[in-house]
């Protein structure tokens, strides 16, 4: 019986350990795709002021080119390989935490 409290302490303690290294991801993940947003808005928004839940066509007036450079460059800047998406993803990726979401997703696979 104590072997067995023992054993669900170590899981779960490696639960929470895996929990806290998935939002250290998804955070850096975040200020990488807020800082690659901001480079091709015009006018440029800080990217501390962009709003995660925006529309960032209806709200910055991304454009589709502009949407490609951002999506490139997050990718490039965050190790996650864009071949992981289908045109319907990177369509469906309209908000900076749908993207923030999908590349943390992806983090650390390989192709």
């Amino acid at each position: 019986m104590r072997t067995d409290t023992r054993t669900e302490e170590i899981r779960t303690e490696d639960a929470r350990t895996e929990d806290a290294r998935t939002e250290d991801v998804r955070t850096a993940i975040e200020a990488a795709a807020r800082e690659q947003l901001s480079a091709v808005l015009t006018p440029e928004v800080a990217p501390e002021a962009l709003d995660p839940d925006a529309d960032m066509v209806a709200a910055y007036g991304l454009t589709s080119l502009n949407k490609v450079l951002f999506l490139t460059e997050v990718c490039e800047a965050t190790d996650v390989d864009l071949a992981h998406f289908t045109e319907h993803d990177l369509a469906a990726m309209k908000t900076l935490r749908d993207v923030t979401d999908a590349l943390t997703r992806h983090t650390g696979k390989g192709v």
